[in-house]
């Protein structure tokens, strides 16, 4: 029996016996020895993708990437519509209640290299047979000694531009418009545009995170230096580097009236459209000082120019946002109780 790890080799019968060990496998013929998409047996929304680059069908010729970004340009089987039930399965595919596992070789000799899950991203509104899809890779990025040894060459990133914003400033902006269900993109816009857009890998960057919070403290000093509150200035306090996360905000600063600001800050790469994650201690927080709390959504975050564009959500995150749970801490119930199953929010 074969365990699962990320970024190590297969072949397609070592994939069937980790998640089919039930089911006899056919080399080059049936569901595992030879469909790229596979429905993974007992788990009802969960996939495995068999991806080889350069493949061809007929005459049909996948184009398939992945950009630096860890975006994968993928494609269905080319007799399958936007109609088909699968399709439609992988267009409302919710990474985190199902799985989609991506075995992806760049030759038909080579073995499969198991880059983790995936997570959608788009796909295109005017193209069936096949369909197209763009897919985030969540576990990205490889090593750049793995990318050499499976022979992957990474496409360039097309995330927006950022070069329009200056040196060491925030660049206020509109919230962007909430788009409502996953309707696609016309065939140009989904060429043109690869961003990569998943909270998961923002949060899981702290070194980020803290750019982003340095940037606003030295903007709200210099901001209440420059128009004479020089007193307020002295007062503005990193938040999150003194007390920690636990406080539920990361900056405090002032008004030029003297009304205290609690900031939350949340910072991204990518376009200001993208999800973050809160914490119930921050939804909490924002509840019991509606008065004073403002989340600074920054976006388009340059490095190199410790930049970024951003909007301002003020008041409670409940009604500011649409919060979706994406974890549940479960409790025993008490002996004999009928109360429902006990759940709070992590």
């Amino acid at each position: 029996m074969h365990d699962l790890h990320l970024w190590d080799s297969y072949d397609r019968c070592e994939v069937h016996d980790i998640f089919s060990p039930e089911t006899p496998f056919r080399p080059r013929t049936g569901t595992w020895g030879l469909q790229g998409i596979v429905k993974v047996p007992e788990h009802s929304g969960d996939f495995v993708f068999f991806v080889t680059f350069g493949q061809s069908q007929g005459e049909h010729v996948f184009d398939e990437s992945i950009t630096a970004d860890g975006v994968l340009t993928w494609q269905s089987q080319p007799s399958q519509s936007l109609a088909n039930n699968t399709i439609r399965e992988l267009i409302n595919h919710d990474e985190r209640i199902h799985s989609i596992h991506l075995f992806l070789r760049t030759k038909r000799d080579r073995p499969y290299t198991y880059f983790g899950p995936l997570g959608y991203l788009e796909h295109d509104e005017s193209r069936e047979q096949p369909v197209h899809f763009q897919w985030q890779i969540l576990e990205w990025p490889l090593s750049d000694d793995l990318e050499a040894d499976i022979g992957l060459q990474v496409g360039p990133s097309t995330e927006s531009p950022r070069g329009t914003v200056p040196t060491h400033t925030l660049e206020l902006t509109a919230p962007p418009e909430r788009s409502i269900g996953r309707t696609g993109r016309k065939t140009s816009d989904f060429r043109s545009r690869k961003q990569a857009r998943y909270p998961d890998q923002d949060a899981r960057n702290k070194e980020l995170g803290t750019a982003g919070e340095k940037l606003v403290v030295a903007v709200e000093v210099e901001n209440l230096r420059s128009t004479g509150r020089q007193d307020l200035a002295d007062q503005v306090v990193h938040v999150a580097r003194v007390e920690g996360d636990a406080a539920g905000y990361d900056v405090r600063s002032y008004s030029l009236e003297g009304e205290v600001r609690h900031i939350e800050v949340k910072t991204t790469r990518g376009p200001g459209s993208r999800a973050f994650f809160v914490s119930a201690n921050e939804i909490e927080f924002s509840r019991q000082h509606p008065d004073t709390y403002h989340l600074y959504r920054l976006y388009d975050f340059d490095d190199d120019r410790a930049s970024a564009r951003y909007y301002v959500a003020r008041g409670t995150l409940a009604e500011e946002f649409a919060l979706e749970p994406t974890e549940w801490r479960a409790s025993i119930k008490p002996s004999g109780s009928s109360l429902p199953l006990q759940i709070t929010f992590d």
